[in-house]
């Protein structure tokens, strides 16, 4: 099984979850853009979706999906996303496509968070992918001194911006023993504005797609 095939199955399986009628959270990256298409051919009635990216929205819509406002639609039954890391206690890496903030705003709003993934990014330990953290631009140099303290290199994103106007620094050279502390920590330097860190609000369910198949981990 290829990666390609390994995410198609990993989104495939999270149609389980999906609820017609309900309006659902999507987030970013390769493997929810198979979700998105594989949401689509189901013909799963979704009321619409919150999406966490402008990416993600323009493939909603080109599939037919409302793309609604997070402030309107309320408390959503499901939020479907990717990882750019993931260990065995479904804490998280994810910002990798930059789109951390959003994706844990949906998250936050959502009852149960279904996150999809091949089998390539299973860690033991969460550290190895750079770390991302949105920084407001006036902010960046001061937040890369206060991160360099933690142990990790941090490196400026050249040339790219967020959805939300902002830059990111990834932090490379970790090993997280303690997710939760650190996400914690780096939350409270003045000037970040979100860390790629999903441990305090991990995943409820992870589903891997791998040789054998889909592989699903619940908390």
């Amino acid at each position: 099984m290829t990666q390609d095939e390994a995410k198609k199955a990993a989104a495939a399986a999270a149609l389980k979850y999906v609820v017609s009628g309900d309006v659902i959270g999507v987030g970013t990256g390769s493997t929810v853009n198979f979700f998105i298409d594989a949401l689509a051919a189901s013909k799963r009635d979704v009321a619409g979706a919150v999406s966490s990216s402008n990416t993600s929205s323009e493939r909603l819509k080109q599939h037919g999906i409302a793309v609604l406002d997070a402030n309107s639609a309320g408390t959503l039954s499901l939020y479907v996303d990717g990882a750019d890391e993931a260990d065995a206690h479904l804490r998280l890496i994810k910002g990798g496509g930059g789109a951390l903030t959003r994706e844990k705003i949906v998250a936050a709003c959502s009852r149960r968070f279904v996150c999809i993934v091949d089998d390539s990014k299973c860690v033991a330990l969460l550290g190895r992918f750079p770390l991302p953290v949105e920084v407001i631009p006036m902010a960046r140099s001061y937040v890369a001194r206060e991160l360099v303290k933690t142990g990790g290199t941090p490196m400026f994103r050249e040339g790219f911006t967020t959805d939300n106007g902002n830059v990111i620094l990834d932090l490379h050279g970790l090993s997280i023993a303690d997710p939760v502390k650190l996400e914690t920590e780096l939350n409270q330097i003045a000037g970040v504005v979100c860390v790629g860190l999903f441990a305090r609000r991990p995943a409820d369910i992870l589903l891997v797609g791998g040789p054998d198949g889909v592989r699903e981990v619940k908390k």
